[in-house]
């Protein structure tokens, strides 16, 4: 399965990235949205592990774009704050399929992934 990270803090992807590549991941850490878009235009990852809240762009720019190019592509936010809380992300992105505290445990989101990346083959 592949996956795009869309993280600032390269630590914490770095975190993400090594758990995912223990289940078998191919695994692609990216910082901002122009990186991510770049990487998207020429790959098609089966899920996107995306952080709402980026130091370089706009989140909702990449899932935008994420959404147009590979809509079967299931893209898993991340977020250190309340906003969008209520679940609107769902309304807001067509291919979100999860939103979660960045404090979430790396082997949690890794589980996460793998179940819908496994969606995003059947689709």
């Amino acid at each position: 399965m592949n996956v795009l990270i869309v993280e600032s803090c390269a630590e914490l992807g770095q975190l993400w990235k090594r758990h995912l590549e223990r289940l078998g991941m191919s695994v692609v850490l990216r910082h901002g949205q122009d990186d991510a878009i770049s990487y998207l235009a020429q790959h098609a990852p089966q899920v996107i592990i995306l952080n709402l809240v980026l130091e370089e762009g706009a989140a909702l720019a990449v899932a935008d774009y994420a959404s147009y190019r590979l809509p079967a592509a299931r893209v898993f936010f991340v977020s250190n704050t309340s906003f969008f809380s209520d679940g609107s992300i769902f309304a807001h992105v067509a291919n979100a399929c999860a939103l979660v505290p960045v404090g979430t445990p790396p082997d949690d989101i890794a589980a996460m992934v793998e179940y819908y990346g496994g969606e995003a083959n059947q689709a």
